[in-house]
């Protein structure tokens, strides 16, 4: 049996997903959703100037002492799809697109019209919807859950499982993923019928810092370099601008800043410390905070004991929403061993985002460090939508009525 070589932390991310797939895994049907026309697909209008991402203008010396504010927020963004940097790319588009492949061998793309772009956090078919390429998605995965691709078919199960089946049905004429989703035979199957398969380097350890080579790579793939370098331009500079104006929100002392840490929650028992070189510790940073993890030497993903928490002692505590309902609510999260006894705990500071953006690393990276910084340091400015997004909402429906839905 073919096999491709993991590291000890892209194991860790997949044995992380499949443990959360098998606590929340099953509504949605693979490949039972009619593929979007040409017709049903509404793109959102292209820009290629970056977006001035609203935020409040609030600065530290106007706010409270974050490590003192009380009670969850929910951090949202406030645009649900992403900005395209070109409303026809195959104008700029050169192929065939021979490129190179992370697993090995190079990749001949000749067609771009049935595109699967499939990975752990949906930041592939991101970085193909603001190239411009999003009506020529034809399927998704678990991950991806914006608005123009709500009607797709999805072809993974239990989480992250690949469907050679579906996938083969949907007629794709270029398939672009990464190690973070598998099983890697799965993928060997469709580039031995005929399939490009091109795997994208996993850029999740670098989190932020990855963004702009791994919409560099889609790009390449898909023929259009040019786009490849507008798009990752636009999006560190959207990026920037958010860093720069969170940093603002922050106390100017390094010891007055918000200790943090980024838990990963799935039911009543288990949770999972990310730590670094998960990505999660680019947030935390880009964010302002104190990383918690950076600080003990805590590294990749794992379990963590109630111990370890309560040394750590966050102040804040990061999470994703879909976790939170896995448990049953914020109560519940707070009784989780050792949570209690940190100064998150017991000032009730969990911070929890979609498990569809907080960790998705692509074009909307900025309106997702916006949402959080927000949420941290001036909760009462924080946006708050009359009702969650829809994929979110759905979910979170189906957990409510006592049914389980899939999840990151």
């Amino acid at each position: 049996m073919r096999s491709i070589r993991f590291t000890a932390a892209r194991a860790c991310v997949l044995a992380v997903c499949a443990a959360a797939a098998a606590a929340l895994a099953g509504c949605a049907n693979i490949g039972t959703s009619p593929a979007q026309s040409g017709s049903e697909c509404r793109a959102v209008p292209a820009s290629g100037e970056p977006q001035t991402i609203e935020m409040p203008d609030a600065t530290a010396d106007q706010l409270p002492d974050p490590r003192t504010v009380v009670g969850p927020t929910t951090a949202y963004t406030r645009s649900a799809d992403i900005t395209p940097v070109s409303d026809d790319p195959t104008a700029d588009q050169s192929l065939p697109a021979t490129v190179p492949s992370a697993d090995g061998p190079q990749q001949k793309v000749t067609d771009t019209t049935r595109i699967l772009a499939l990975n752990q956090n949906g930041g592939l078919a991101a970085a193909v919807i603001g190239l411009g390429f999003g009506c020529n998605l034809v399927g998704r995965d678990i991950s991806t859950g914006y608005p123009s691709t709500a009607n797709l078919p999805l072809v993974t199960r239990g989480g992250h499982e690949l469907s050679a089946e579906a996938i083969l049905a949907l007629r794709p004429t270029v398939v672009i993923t990464d190690t973070s989703i598998g099983p890697y035979d799965v993928q060997l199957q469709l580039r031995d019928s005929g399939i490009p398969v091109v795997f994208i380097p996993l850029v999740y350890e670098h989190g932020v810092g990855g963004v702009q080579a791994q919409i560099q790579a889609v790009a390449d793939a898909l023929g259009v370099h040019e786009l490849g370098q507008r798009l990752a331009s636009r999006t560190m500079r959207e990026i920037n601008q958010v860093v720069a104006r969170v940093a603002g929100m922050s106390p100017r002392e390094y010891a007055d800043r918000p200790r943090a840490v980024f838990l990963y929650v799935r039911g009543k028992s288990v949770y999972y410390w990310f730590g670094e070189g998960s990505g999660a510790d680019s947030l935390i940073q880009s964010l302002s905070m104190v990383d918690v993890a950076a600080e003990v030497g805590f590294k990749g993903m794992s379990p963590t004991n109630a111990e370890a928490l309560i040394k750590a002692a966050p102040d804040i505590i990061i999470t994703m929403t879909l976790g939170i309902a896995s448990t049953g609510g914020i109560d519940e999260v707070l009784a989780l061993p050792g949570i209690a006894e940190t100064p998150a705990g017991r000032n009730r500071r969990v911070i929890d985002m979609s498990d569809y953006e907080v960790m998705s690393f692509g074009p909307r990276t900025a309106e997702v460090l916006a949402a959080l910084g927000t949420a941290v340091f001036d909760p009462e400015g924080a946006y708050q939508p009359g009702a969650p997004p829809a994929a979110i909402g759905q979910r979170l429906a189906e957990l409510q009525s006592g049914g389980q839905a899939q999840s990151q």
